[in-house]
C-alpha cells in the first residue's frame, strides 16, 4: 500500500510546484489543500481571512485534510499553516510528511510581490512578518519524517529529491 504524502513548510516554500511535480513523478493523484478550501467555500483564501477571519479559514481546512486524507496514495500539499493545530499531525502522522524549507532571504524575496494576497504578512516589514511565523511554526515542521530544501533547488529537483526518499 502506496502512503499518502504530505508537504509542509512555510509559503512560499513551494510546496504547490513540488506537489505537482511529485504526483506527477509517481503518478499519483495531487491534491492542493488551499485550492481545495477555495473550491468548497467559493472564495479566496485571502477572502476567507478578510471576510470569515483564521478561525474560519482553519475550520474549513480541518474539513478539507479530512477529505484528502481518506484518498489512499495521494500526495498533498498541506497550507503553511495546518500543522499548527496538533488534530492536523495525528491526521499527517499515518502518512509520509516531507517538510520543504528555505532560506528567510530567499522567502523574502519569492513573497514580496504577493504579499498582499498573503493576510498573514501584512503589517510591518516583512522580513520581521517571515522571521516571526517562522518561529511560531518551526516545532510544527520539525515533526516531518525529512526534510528538502528549495532555496536553490528548482520543483522538479526537490520532487525527485523526495521520491528517492520515499520507501
Amino acid at each position: 500500500m502506496r502512503p499518502t504524502i504530505y508537504l509542509t513548510g512555510f509559503m512560499g516554500t513551494g510546496k504547490s510546484v513540488v506537489g505537482k511535480e511529485l504526483a506527477r513523478l509517481l503518478r499519483r493523484p495531487f491534491v492542493d489543500l488551499d485550492l481545495s478550501i477555495e473550491s468548497a467555500a467559493g472564495s479566496s483564501v485571502a477572502s476567507l481571512f478578510a471576510r470569515r477571519g483564521e478561525a474560519a479559514f482553519r475550520k474549513l481546512e480541518r474539513k478539507a485534510l479530512l477529505r484528502a486524507a481518506k484518498r489512499q496514495g495521494v500526495v498533498v500539499a498541506l497550507g503553511g499553516g495546518t500543522l499548527l493545530d496538533p488534530r492536523h499531525r495525528a491526521v499527517v502522522a499515518k502518512g509520509l510528511l516531507v517538510n520543504l524549507s528555505c532560506s528567510r532571504a530567499e522567502l523574502a524575496r519569492r513573497l514580496g510581490p504577493a504579499r498582499a494576497s498573503r493576510p498573514l504578512l501584512a503589517g510591518g516589514s516583512l522580513s520581521a512578518r517571515i522571521g516571526k511565523l517562522l518561529d511560531e511554526r518551526r516545532a510544527a515542521y520539525a515533526v516531518a519524517d525529512f526534510t528538502v530544501s528549495t532555496t536553490a533547488n528548482s520543483p522538479k529537483a526537490a520532487a525527485m529529491i523526495i521520491a528517492r526518499r520515499i520507501p
